[in-house]
């Protein structure tokens, strides 16, 4: 479904992506992994149109992302959330998942449409009950929930999460771990998703890969990569149980 192909990016002379070769197959929850600084990020913007790549090629479902515009990718059926959680403060978490109904992919919605779906994917995140609260009074874990819902109501066809479960307790992970499975399972769209809490990352992902330094080191199932010596020597310290 979405593919990348030596894929490089250098900002000055620095590379912050090398080479690095990868896919997503359709209906399944990839895993991104790696120190901070190692590229995850970057390759989300790429993916997601914000930067282009220095070389390489990205495909998704056979199409050349690297010329296409962010809203146009978008528009192809690609969401993403930001690491960093900033809605549209002073409108309400409706109105904020209304956003992506009425400018996402294939959308002639009109706003009666959009706020009947806004709502269906409030409820599905578990804000429904918030749905009038504006977007500047939610706790950190609502604004989450909230971004998630913006990128589902885009109608994509793969999301991209960027750290959904960082800052979160014990209860909003476990809670976050479940809702990741069911954009999979109940709503069909394909996951990949960059974590750093590998208790959530490596309890849900059907494989992972791992970037170190802005290049590929591993890929495989979970107990692959907990049990990579190379990866345990990069970012995990000690071997991780699965």
């Amino acid at each position: 479904m979405l593919e990348g192909n030596k894929v490089t990016k250098y900002f000055g002379g620095l590379p912050a992506l090398r080479d690095v070769d990868f896919l997503v197959r359709e209906k399944e929850i990839a895993g991104l992994i790696g120190p901070n600084g190692a590229g995850k990020t970057t390759l989300f913007n790429l993916v997601s149109g914000i930067y282009r790549p220095t070389s390489g090629v990205l495909k998704f479902n056979g199409e050349d992302l690297a010329r296409l515009k962010p809203h146009e990718i978008c528009q192809l059926g690609i969401g993403r959330t930001f690491q960093i959680v900033i809605p549209f403060m002073e409108m309400t978490a409706l109105e904020n998942a209304m956003v992506g109904l009425l400018y996402g992919k294939g959308r002639t919605t009109g706003m009666r449409e959009a706020r009947s779906e806004a709502l269906r994917y409030l409820d599905f995140v578990g804000l429904s009950e918030k749905k009038n609260v504006p977007a500047r009074s939610l706790t950190m874990a609502d604004r989450k929930m909230l971004e998630m819902a913006r990128a589902l109501s885009t109608n994509p066809k793969i999301i991209l999460l960027d750290e959904v479960v960082a800052g979160l307790n014990p209860t909003e992970t476990l809670q976050a771990m479940n809702l990741v499975r069911r954009i999979r399972d109940e709503l069909g769209i394909t996951v990949f998703w960059v974590e750093h809490v590998m208790k959530a990352v490596m309890g849900v992902a059907e494989r992972v890969m791992v970037l170190h330094h802005g290049e590929k080191i591993a890929e495989g199932s979970p107990k692959e990569i907990a049990e990579n010596k190379t990866v345990i020597d990069a970012y995990l310290g000690e071997k991780y149980i699965i």
